[in-house]
């Protein structure tokens, strides 16, 4: 659930969420919109661009390594199915060496 939260967060949806809370506040509760609350807003905005370059970053990796198993015969076709696992399985499927020829 944690891994589809972080990707929902790295979608230009949730730029349009942060407007829209911005927007709300400035309308219902102006007057608490103070430096704090702008502070707290572009800490907001700061940690959604973070997480789409990392997102961004994370895809491309994925992909070169996707196209690397491809082009070699060696290759288990078992190690392409982790991108739906959670990191600790992953983790724990590397650890224990799964899915080297």
């Amino acid at each position: 659930m944690l891994t589809t939260v972080g990707t929902l967060t790295s979608r230009p949806a949730a730029f349009l969420v942060l407007g829209g809370y911005t927007v709300s506040w400035l309308v219902f509760e102006r007057e608490t919109l103070d430096w704090h609350g702008v502070a707290t807003l572009i800490t907001w905005a700061m940690t959604l661009l973070i997480q789409r370059a990392e997102h961004r970053d994370t895809q491309a990796l994925q992909a070169k390594l996707d196209e690397l198993i491809k082009a070699n015969d060696k290759a288990s076709n078992e190690i392409t199915k982790t991108d739906d696992k959670e990191p600790e399985e992953i983790e724990q499927m590397r650890n224990s060496g799964q899915g080297r020829s």
